[in-house]
Parts: C-alpha cells; structure tokens; sequence
C-alpha cells in the first residue's frame, strides 16, 4: 500500500482576516513497510500534513491517493480510508472513555460492525502487540492504569483496526523515561515484526535518528529536506537555520572533530559513535 501526495495545500480560515496558509505544494509518495520521520519546527505544518493522511482535514488544492483511493474523491468511503491509515494523536489517552480495556480497544472494530469472535481476536492481538496481558488487564479501568499503559491502550484501539500504515504524531509526549522507551520499543516492533508502515511525527531528533529509514523535514507549510537520516543530519547548519536541533551523537561526533579526533563524517546515531569511539581508542593503545 502507498501514499501518494500530489500538490496539497491546505489553508486555514480561507477568506477570512485570519487566513494561514498551512502546507503549500506538498508532494510526496510514503511507500509500503517505510519508517519516516517527519520534524520541523512548532507551525512547519507536520500536524496538518499527517491529518490529510487519513482523510480528516479535506484539501484546499491537490489531491491525496491512499491505495489508489482519491480522498478527494466524494465517492470515496472515508470509513476504508482510515481502516487503512491509523492516526495516533498527540496525548492519544485523553480520547480514553470507555469502562474497561476490552471495551475500549474494541469500539473500532465494533463500529466496523464485525461479530464478537473477530473483535474479540481484534483486542486480543492488538493488546499482544501492545505488551499488555488481556487476562491481567482487560477488565481494568484505563484511569486506573499508568500513563504509558494509557497510552499503550490507545494506540491498541487504532491497531484494532488492522492499518497498513500507523501514523503517530509526538507518540512519546508527556511520557516519563521508562514510559518512552516502551514506547519507543513498541513502534520499533511493529514496523520490523509486523511490517506496519511508520511515519512518525517528532521533536526528538534522537528518537528520530534511532528509528527512522527516511526522514521528511518541514518548513513554513513545505517540504524542506527528505532524504536518508545520514544524509539529513548532516546538514547540521541548515536544520539550525529553521529552528532544529541534531541528534546528540551527531553534535558530540562533531565536538570530537573540532578536537582533531578521527571521527568519521556521517555518524548520527549514538551506536555508531560509540563504535567510532571504540575504534580510534583501540588504534591509539595499538600505538603505545
């Protein structure tokens, strides 16, 4: 399954005093199984680019393709749409409400009028998927449950419905450290485990260089940069200029630079610079 973005704009408020323009010629292809990080700065337009993903803001210009499916199209079901694409809010347990666990990883399914068997099953794998047990957990309350138990619950409700592609907008927000790393190590799984296409909207550059295949780069409503991690970092001067950071290991390769040690150009992840580190010390007590 592919996404096909075809020269969208969006404007806010059109007409009005207020009037923004929030995404100006964006056109991209997320192709199946990818891994895409998608940053800019707060107003780069990331949010209102990924809600176009699955049909719920409408184009003010150009047109979205989903599987081949014209979200542009009023003869489009919408509903297909977004059994294909899951969007994961920001702070996604905020939209918790149901009593128990079970009931609210099923409202999906239910409301796609399937039977009891296959919603059951539904919950069950998505709760697997998760790292929550059904049996432990699936009468409790979700307000009785921990921030990133929450969270897990939330987006196990969008893995009930199956998609293809599960887009996640600040997934670890608000979380505390264990609470992001169980995060962080679900989205990995499900893109390496399950196949699931990712693309995953984030202000932590380190996150981003951890996980992602592909980063896409947003600026003032446009795609700025898109390319492979290591080729986009290392333009360190650029992703500055519009207000970014760079991941640690990228900041700290270049520090070591600076101070006349080998390190080699590229380097963006913390594994890498380790193994560069490791490298230039093991020569250096080869020479003594």
């Amino acid at each position: 399954m592919s996404i096909v973005i075809e020269k969208l704009n969006y404007v806010y408020m059109a007409g009005g005093p207020y009037e923004t323009h929030a995404l100006h010629d964006v056109s991209l292809t997320i192709g199946d199984g990818e891994f895409i990080g998608l940053i800019g700065h707060t107003g780069s337009g990331k949010s209102t680019l990924v809600q176009h993903l699955n049909g719920l803001l409408k184009p003010t210009g150009g047109r979205i393709l989903v599987d081949g499916l014209d979200l542009a199209d009023k003869q489009t079901d919408k509903r297909a749409v977004r059994r294909k694409v899951g969007l994961v809010f920001q702070y996604p347990e905020n939209q918790l409400f149901e009593e128990t666990v079970e009931k609210d990883i099923a409202f999906g399914p239910k409301n796609l009028g399937l039977d009891d068997a296959e919603i059951s099953r539904r919950v069950r794998e998505a709760m697997e998927k998760v790292a929550l047990d059904y049996n432990r957990l699936k009468d409790r309350s979700v307000f009785e449950l921990s921030g990133g138990q929450m969270r897990r619950v939330a987006i196990a409700g969008v893995l009930a419905m199956e998609p293809g592609t599960l887009v996640l907008d600040e997934p670890c927000a608000g979380l505390d450290p264990r609470g992001r790393e169980e995060i962080l190590g679900l989205i990995r799984r499900l893109h390496e485990q399950a196949g699931t296409t990712i693309v995953m909207v984030s202000h932590s550059m380190d996150d981003v260089a951890s996980l992602a295949e592909r980063v896409i780069v947003m600026n003032r409503g446009e795609v700025y940069m898109d390319g492979a991690p290591r080729e986009v970092f290392s333009r360190g001067d650029d992703l500055r200029a519009i207000g970014l950071d760079v991941p640690q290991a990228v900041e700290l390769a270049q520090r070591l630079r600076e101070r006349g040690l080998p390190v080699p150009e590229g380097v963006y992840r913390e594994e890498e610079l380790q193994q560069a580190i490791e490298a230039i010390l093991g020569k250096g007590e080869s020479h003594a």
